[in-house]
């Protein structure tokens, strides 16, 4: 098996095809041969798993580092990665892969290198440059909704749009859910609005309280969100914020996140 049926399988590259746009036409008798989509993914993958730099892509991809990365522009104009992320999660819904019990949300802290919009002074890392990732994750801890904002930005903020962001999944019985019936967070969403928000939406905020519950505990089911901010984190692009565009960032992000859903579809 070559590296690029191994980064890409059949399966993974079977569901790109249906979300990836169609490739432009080529005027008839001209112009140099397109190269393969499934080589350039391959090739994408490779980055965000390794975390080299475009410039550091190996030749075996048969695509030069030019060629990924305008490819990976234009697959996240198009929001392919969001696109493969909401497939994967419809799949593993409607066999039950999704538990709907109990979601939990937490970020990460990562320091932006080259700075752009959605960073700021990190106050936990001496008011260095960065940027958060903001995840909810269901009871197994697959991440359904993501977003990248400043690192300035409290948690708090977050709570809301990424509710608002858990697209309409599939389930293996009645009519497919964006909803969980908890949501578990840390102190830093002890807000009275953020639980009369969740509790109008008939969702039941365990959140913990300041003041009262011990900060060096995860909780019996909090813990799940720090496995899964840890497999985030097995991106290792995901390790520095490298991009300057926001949006690049953020599709790294969701191909993270796709990869997730992918192994526990495979698995």
């Amino acid at each position: 098996m070559g590296i690029v049926e191994r980064l890409v399988p059949d399966r993974l590259w079977e569901l790109f095809q249906d979300v990836v746009p169609s490739a432009p036409q080529r005027p008839q008798g001209g112009g140099r041969r397109r190269c393969d989509d499934r080589a350039v993914l391959a090739a994408i993958v490779f980055v965000a798993t390794t975390g080299c730099t475009w410039r550091q892509l190996p030749p075996v991809f048969s695509a030069s580092w030019q060629t990924v990365h305008r490819r990976f522009t234009e697959w996240s104009a198009a929001r392919v990665w969001a696109k493969l992320h909401r497939v994967l999660l419809d799949q593993l819904g409607a066999i039950g892969g999704v538990d709907w019990s109990r979601c939990a949300i937490d970020s990460i802290s990562v320091r932006a290198v080259k700075g752009g919009p959605l960073t700021g002074p990190n106050p936990t890392d001496r008011g260095k440059n960065g940027a958060k990732v903001h995840v909810i994750c269901d009871r197994n801890g697959l991440p359904i909704s993501v977003g990248i904002s400043a690192a300035n930005v409290h948690d708090s903020q977050a709570l809301i749009p990424l509710m608002r962001g858990i697209p309409p999944i599939r389930s293996r019985r009645g009519p497919r859910r964006r909803r969980p019936d908890q949501l578990h967070a840390d102190k830093g969403y002890d807000f009275d609005c953020l639980r009369s928000w969740l509790r109008r939406r008939q969702i039941v905020p365990r959140i913990a309280r300041r003041g009262v519950e011990s900060s060096s505990r995860l909780g019996r089911h909090r813990w799940v969100i720090e496995r899964t901010l840890s497999w985030l984190s097995g991106c290792r692009r995901l390790h520095r914020r490298y991009e300057r565009k926001a949006e690049h960032f953020l599709a790294f992000v969701g191909l993270a996140s796709a990869l997730i859903c992918y192994r526990r579809t495979d698995r």
